[in-house]
């Protein structure tokens, strides 16, 4: 009958061949790995009620069991038990991580004096002197309710406060917890400030005074940094000095909101941030310095490796440089990836390759998990992998080829721009709203000005000032600064520099992750599957719909979405909130100019709206609750900034106690009426359960949703 294959033996293949697959891929799976870590932590994020034991247990279990096969079972199935095992290893490195960190939350509003030791200093988004405090002490609060940090912005000069690290202060604020989502789905800064155990934000008007000088030996690298900072300042006038010490030592107090805005609008943000890029800058500086200066001394460089001297050296200057700088998420980030990529310095391998990014990547996932989430996290190590596989895809055709020497420095500044902001592009769009058009001009005339001249002359002027020659390099280091900011306000400047981008689903970015890595890392016939992923994350994002109408979580401030953009109801309160909506629908204007489109009419305390033929109105300030009577009329929705003691009956209202159970709201026009979607769904760690209360039914008659 010839060679036909029995059925049963044709299904068995056809099962199998996954396993094969993956067994012709072996040597190329480690950094799944990573990947499949990331996705066992995105699952623990992503759940809505807060992992129990249970959880914990089978996800132990899972993980001695794909560890014990991968060991000792049969080769084929290898593969799949240990990405079962990655998968566990990240939803147990999130649930430890989260329950190491916990600590109190403030769960009412807080008037009075607060007492703390000061472990940072920066700037609000309102150029406000904030203070972060720790030991903090709170009038008639329990120990076992005080938070372990508080930060508190400071309203008003206070020209007799020199706050230095160290420093036990006092001073009367309010106090809240931080908040959570301006709407559904929004940016969770009440999930950040858990993982940095951050229990409460809040201002002060008063004068903060001085308690306690810096205990001997207490926190000796903020000490030092801002020590460095008043020094460098010192030298170097204005926000160019305040820009070169901020890159150099990680204090940005003296940085104003309108020099971030500059550096935003021109995509030079990431100038400032100490993360792969300044660390790179400096490791390589000082890598070079060693290696090339030993080797010039015959006695040494014919004894010693000088290429593995340099290496420990520069180990050594980029761990002071992570310790110096703050170690935040950004710059352990870069300090694994550089120790990695020395360590294979050391040990005779290739330094830049997906395997080290992998491993840089699944040490920061172990330690971290919450990086993952973190826009910082996932723009550097897709600039990463981004340029590796570049380079090494033009590396024979292009580098070796066709380019003199002469123009090698050229192309490879012009192409990690490109390769770099092409990679990056679709996640700072993704959580900024917006592109920078102009971004890969300014990136071009700023960055060899980065890694020529600021970061090596401020190492120099680290060497040089124990005996008292740190000022030329220290000039330099200001001017280096200066044409970085004058080109940011130039190229922000610029009338079309910035283009809007609306907020995609909360799909979209894991969906053309997962597609990217795919095309990336698979080798074999099925890589190009990994397109299909990648189109449908920009599909969705081209379609992504926003609310009809969004309501703040106190009230006070509503949003239309309207034929001229989003209207709001007040031109000036709730900043942050209309800010972040306003983002979010990719619209770029400011409150006052949104507050004057057309959407709300009537009065400051009630302004009245109609959404697919149902009528609204918002009372708010003095008097508000007692105009409720006549305002719940008919089919009319309520909004009250406050909280009703007594509301008629039928009236369909939504107000401070109903909002404090779901957060803030957003309507969508649905079908038979419109539907409300609260912020407030989940239930975790950082986010207590809120009381279940009923919303009103807003569903509305056929005839006038037609408008007939």
């Amino acid at each position: 009958m010839g060679n036909k294959v029995a059925p049963d033996g044709w299904i068995a293949g056809r099962l199998l061949w996954p396993l094969e697959a993956l067994q012709t891929a072996r040597g190329t799976l480690f950094p799944w790995i990573t990947v499949l870590i990331g996705c066992g932590i995105g699952a623990w994020f992503s759940v809505l009620q807060e992992p129990g034991a249970g959880s914990y247990a089978v996800a132990a279990l899972v993980l001695a069991a794909g560890a014990g096969f991968a060991w000792r079972g049969d080769t084929l199935a290898r593969p799949l038990a240990l990405a079962a095992a990655a998968l566990a290893v990240g939803w147990l490195a999130a649930g430890i991580r989260a329950h190491s960190v916990s600590a109190p939350m403030l769960d009412f509003r807080y008037y009075g004096p607060v007492e703390g030791r000061i472990v940072g200093i920066d700037r609000s988004q309102s150029d406000a002197l904030r203070l972060t405090l720790d030991r903090v002490v709170l009038r008639e609060v329990a120990p076992d309710r005080t938070p372990d940090r508080v930060r508190v912005s400071l309203q008003g000069d206070q020209p007799w406060l020199d706050p230095v690290p160290g420093q036990v202060v006092i001073l009367t604020a309010s106090l809240a917890a931080p908040e959570g989502p301006v709407e559904p789905g929004g940016f969770d800064f009440r999930r950040m400030a858990f993982f940095e155990r951050l229990g409460a934000v809040g201002y002060t008007r008063t004068p903060v005074l001085l308690l306690e000088e810096p205990e001997v030996g207490a926190l000796p690298i903020d000490r030092l940094r801002s020590h460095l900072t008043k020094g460098m300042l010192a030298h170097m006038d204005g926000q160019a000095g305040a820009f070169a010490a901020g890159a150099m030592t990680g204090d940005r107090s003296a940085i104003t909101e309108e020099t971030v805005a500059a550096l935003r609008d021109s995509s030079l943000a990431h100038l400032l941030a100490i993360s792969g890029m300044n660390m790179a800058f400096l490791t390589g500086f000082v890598f070079a310095l060693f290696r090339y200066g030993l080797a010039l001394i015959p006695f040494v460089a014919l004894r010693v490796n000088t290429k593995k001297v340099a290496a420990v050296i520069s180990l050594a200057v980029a761990l002071f440089y992570l310790l110096l700088s703050g170690a935040n998420v950004a710059t352990v980030r870069a300090f694994i990836m550089i120790a990695v990529f020395l360590g294979a310095v050391l040990l005779d391998r290739r330094a830049l390759t997906l395997r080290s990014v992998a491993i840089a990547g699944a040490i920061l996932l172990l330690v971290q998990p919450e990086s993952l989430l973190n826009p910082g996290f996932q723009m550097s190590f897709a600039a990463t992998i981004a340029l590796i596989v570049g380079s090494a895809a033009l590396d024979g055709s292009v580098y070796r080829q066709r380019l003199p020497r002469w123009l090698m420095p050229v192309f490879t500044l012009v192409l990690s721009s490109v390769i770099g902001g092409f990679a990056t592009a679709p996640y700072a769009a993704a959580h900024f709203n917006r592109f920078t058009d102009y971004g890969l001009l300014a990136n071009l005339l700023t960055v060899p000005v980065m890694g020529a001249v600021i970061m090596p002359a401020g190492a120099l002027a680290a060497l040089l000032a124990p005996i008292g020659l740190a000022g030329p390099p220290l000039w330099a280091m200001e001017q280096g600064a200066r044409w970085i900011l004058f080109v940011a306000h130039w190229i922000g400047g610029l009338k079309g520099s910035v283009t809007a981008i609306p907020a995609p689903g909360p799909g979209v970015l894991p969906l053309f992750t997962l597609g990217a890595l795919w095309l990336i890392l698979w080798r074999g016939r099925l890589q190009l599957a990994g397109v299909l992923p990648v189109l449908a994350a920009f599909a969705l994002w081209a379609m992504a719909d926003r609310p009809a109408l969004l309501i703040s979580g106190d009230g006070k401030l509503l949003g239309l979405a309207g034929p001229e953009g989003r209207a709001l109801s007040a031109a000036k309160g709730g900043g942050f909130a209309a800010e972040n909506w306003l983002q979010n629908d990719g619209d770029l204007v400011e409150q006052g100019a949104a507050a004057e489109r057309p959407g709300f009419d009537g009065p400051k305390g009630e302004r009245r709206f109609e959404l697919a033929g149902l009528r609204g109105v918002q009372l708010s300030g003095k008097g508000a609750e007692a105009r409720l009577g006549e305002a719940c009329t008919g089919e009319t929705l309520v909004i009250l900034a406050a909280r009703a003691e007594a509301a008629p009956a039928g009236c369909r209202l939504i107000d401070e106690a109903v909002l404090a159970s779901t957060g803030p709201l957003a309507l969508w026009i649905a079908e038979d009426g419109v539907r409300i979607e609260r912020t407030k769904l989940a239930h975790r760690l950082w986010s207590p359960p809120a009381p279940q209360v009923k919303l009103p039914d807003l569903k509305v008659k056929p005839v006038a949703l037609a408008g007939q």
